[in-house]
């Protein structure tokens, strides 16, 4: 038995990407900052802060990040740690691990109140082209 499961707290750092797949399907992507703060031994105050890639394909929660998460949106997300392989334009193998949000262990809470949560301006159609352009020709050169 094992379990892959990654939750965190954070804010959007810009707003969602969404993209559409060969048959229709949406894809919502973005990204969430956490920090962590605390004071050094000599009492000066330290923060880290960390950048995590999330990966929504359920058409119902990439409806609601589309309508409802924009840049500073305060979510709590759960969904599983996947690495995807990618080409940069010299050819060089890199890696990505993103948390991926699908199928019925998904979860994405908005944490923000109604007044503070405001959508994204949708993106126009020929911004949307070329992510799915990007998406078809297999995301050699993105990564995302």
């Amino acid at each position: 038995m094992s379990l892959n499961k990654a939750s965190i707290i954070g804010n959007v750092t810009a707003n969602p990407k969404i993209s559409l797949t060969k048959d229709g399907s949406k894809i919502a992507s973005f990204t969430i900052a956490t920090n962590e703060k605390w004071k050094s031994k000599d009492g000066t105050r330290q923060e880290r802060v960390e950048w995590h890639r999330i990966v929504v394909y359920s058409d119902g929660l990439a409806n609601i990040v589309e309508r409802y998460v924009g840049k500073g949106s305060k979510l709590y997300v759960e969904g599983q740690l996947q690495t995807r392989k990618w080409k940069d334009k010299e050819g060089n193998d890199k890696y990505t691990t993103e948390i991926v949000l699908k199928g019925f262990n998904a979860v994405l809470h908005m944490l923000d109140s109604k007044k503070d949560n405001v959508a994204p301006q949708p993106q126009n159609n020929e911004n949307k082209q070329q992510v799915r352009e990007a998406f078809d020709d297999g995301m050699e050169d993105i990564p995302f």
